[in-house]
């Protein structure tokens, strides 16, 4: 009998996690929100860098609580660098400005002429709250621009830790760009610092605008539950305004998943970047031209760090010792070649 030798085949992917498994990750999730929420309503919203770290990690080791702690400890040293990064982005956006008087009046320009032919010369943030904002009472969409600007400190942090879970060559490709996108904006605020409508407000360059964006907290009786965004809010350098990165973060979340997504859900996810949009011009946070140029950041950044990627592969494959090519057998050698007999592989009875 002659037999065949072939490669082996490849091990079974592994299978469900078992029931205990399961428990255990139920409970353990369960414990990490009940404790999420009482510190969100006790102490505010994750949203400074080295807090949203903590509850992050907390949340991987309670999802992998079967794992062993230096599969935990993984997260810490892939993540402590990003924390760090965001961090020094947040100190040094707030000396941006270097004391000078932030740009304001283009950008009040640019809004009326895109859009005060119909908002009666208004730009759309003095429209949207003569229409929508009651100082007197908290409506629901009060309430919805709260929780979608929250999102922006949630949504991509989120996103990321769930692609480190699932793939690292995602995970990284994703921090690449997320990188470069909040690097970009950086290097805008010192270039050109700019402020948003309720500071332009302040000093008579539009009517009255009021900062709203954590009001419809209010409606729940949560008024605690801002506290730490309402400080940094306060404390935060207003200059950094153009771009939006709010706006940017949330399409470029949006994008990076678009190609693994269907079509037909392309309409319900591009819905949060015009969510945010409002928000964040209703609120008196941010012009549309900041969002308009916040989106061409996404696509800038999409465009810079593909070529980048590409041209560092190519880089590589270069770099790598090709392997020498067969050598031409001489005659003596091709003549015992043709008179060798053929072998196969016969297996025993």
């Amino acid at each position: 009998m002659t037999a065949t030798v072939t490669d082996t085949p490849p091990a079974p992917p592994p299978g469900p996690a078992s029931p205990d498994n399961r428990r255990r990750r139920f409970v353990a999730m369960s414990i990490w929100a009940v404790a999420f929420v009482a510190a969100w309503l006790l102490i505010g919203l994750p949203t400074d860098p080295l807090y949203a770290f903590a509850w992050l990690w907390a949340a991987t080791i309670a999802w992998r609580s079967d794992r062993p702690w230096r599969t935990h400890l993984g997260f810490a040293r892939d993540w402590l660098p990003v924390v760090v990064l965001l961090a020094l982005y947040n100190l040094s956006r707030g000396f941006a400005d270097n004391g000078a008087t932030p740009h304001a009046y283009e950008l009040i320009v640019a809004d009326r002429w895109m859009f005060g032919w119909a908002m009666d010369g208004q730009v759309p943030t003095v429209w949207l709250q003569q229409h929508l904002y009651d100082p007197d009472g908290i409506h629901w969409w009060d309430v919805g621009v709260s929780w979608v600007y929250f999102s922006h400190f949630v949504v991509t942090l989120t996103a990321a830790v769930v692609l480190w879970l699932r793939s690292r060559t995602q995970w990284g490709a994703f921090m690449r760009r997320w990188g470069f996108l909040c690097a970009s904006g950086l290097v805008t605020y010192f270039i050109y610092p700019a402020a948003p409508p309720w500071w332009a407000a302040q000093y008579g360059m539009l009517t009255d605008v009021a900062r709203i964006s954590t009001r419809g907290w209010r409606e729940f009786g949560m008024h605690g539950a801002g506290n730490l965004l309402n400080a940094g809010q306060i404390a935060s350098n207003p200059v950094a305004a153009m771009p939006s990165l709010h706006t940017a973060w949330a399409l470029f979340v949006v994008v990076f998943f678009l190609g693994a997504t269907r079509r037909r859900w392309w309409p319900l996810l591009l819905c949060y970047p015009l969510a945010m949009t409002f928000t964040l011009v209703y609120a008196g946070e941010h012009y549309v031209i900041d969002v308009l140029v916040g989106w061409a950041y996404v696509g800038l950044t999409f465009l810079v760090v593909g070529l980048a990627e590409r041209w560092w592969a190519a880089r590589r494959a270069r770099r790598q010792p090709a392997e020498p090519a067969p050598s031409e057998p001489t005659p003596a050698e091709a003549a015992e070649a043709a008179e060798a007999p053929e072998r196969t592989v016969s297996a025993g009875r």
